[in-house]
């Protein structure tokens, strides 16, 4: 009789320190630029059916397309918040007061992360909010945008490098963000040297400033991803890549934003990693209807 009561509580202490999967809000911006880039609702989706692979039972996706949601309810209970879309001020986070709506939640310790255009909200409008939840953003006359091959040869110690190899990518890779003073709980993720032809371009609002031009010459590394740890306890994540969707394709890019989705929410990134497998269907796939769009090539389509 003893040893079934033991057996009993031993039993209900597990079950009672399994933790719920963390409620993953992930917003998608509407269709913009051309045919396989900033595939906002694709890229959303694809991510959500990786995670739905390699982090069941950490975390549970909840997509929402083309927008901020007309039904605000989606955010009741987030954990995280994933916001995949354009920038500036078409930045769904800026328009109205859905600044205000994201503070109430990023005051509950959930986690903020963004992808790519999305890192960049105004200067005059949400470039501190940005700061306070990721740490960091892309601020115009200060960042840059080109597109360039990025070589992570070196990767960090850290949760969201579980299982990631070294990897290149030739991506529209966002650099010489605006971060927090002294970086004061930002840890770089991906990071590399970014060659004299990024700055090739005139000076302007995107292409390029004093600033950049000193650090690029000087060599020093651009950080393109980034982890943040809040004072109160929160979480964010920034990730310049995302322009070019094909990338989604290599494992390790695309593993390096779904363990950080799983370490903003606040949940166990595996010791590998979230693994997933995807195939060229799965890339093809929720494609936004585009002027242009060249059909999939017939290498790639199912015999």
């Amino acid at each position: 009789m003893k040893t079934f009561l033991a057996l009993t509580c031993s039993l209900g202490l597990v079950a009672g320190s399994m933790a719920a999967p963390k409620k993953v809000v992930m917003l998608a911006g509407k269709p913009s630029h051309g045919p396989l880039s900033h595939e906002h609702n694709a890229g959303i989706q694809l991510l959500a059916k990786c995670l739905k692979q390699g982090a069941a039972g950490l975390v549970t996706p909840v997509v929402t397309l083309n927008g901020w949601p007309s039904d605000e309810s989606i955010f009741e209970g987030a954990d995280a918040v994933v916001i995949y879309s354009d920038g500036g001020g078409g930045h769904p986070a800026v328009r109205g007061d859905n600044l205000l709506k994201l503070g109430k939640l990023m005051k509950k310790d959930v986690g903020f992360l963004t992808i790519h255009y999305a890192v960049e909200p105004t200067t005059n409008k949400g470039n501190k909010e940005f700061l306070d939840w990721q740490g960091g953003c892309f601020e115009t006359h200060w960042s840059v945008n080109p597109h360039w091959t990025a070589n992570f040869s070196k990767l960090p110690k850290h949760p969201i490098t579980r299982g990631v190899k070294p990897f290149k990518a030739n991506d529209e890779w966002y650099f010489h963000m605006r971060f927090v003073p002294g970086m004061k709980g930002v840890t770089p993720i991906l990071s590399d040297v970014a060659p004299a032809s990024t700055m090739k371009r005139g000076d302007g609002a995107h292409s390029g400033n004093p600033h950049v031009r000193k650090t690029v010459a000087a060599g020093a590394p651009q950080h393109v991803a980034w982890a943040f740890e809040r004072e109160n306890g929160g979480r964010g994540f920034g990730f310049t890549g995302g322009h070019n969707h094909l990338n989604w394709g290599d494992d390790d890019f695309r593993k390096t934003v779904l363990n950080a989705i799983v370490w903003v929410a606040k949940a166990k990134v595996p010791k590998d990693g979230v693994t997933s497998k995807i195939t060229e269907d799965d890339l093809y796939a929720n494609l936004d209807p585009k002027r242009g769009q060249k059909p999939r090539p017939t290498s790639s389509k199912k015999k």
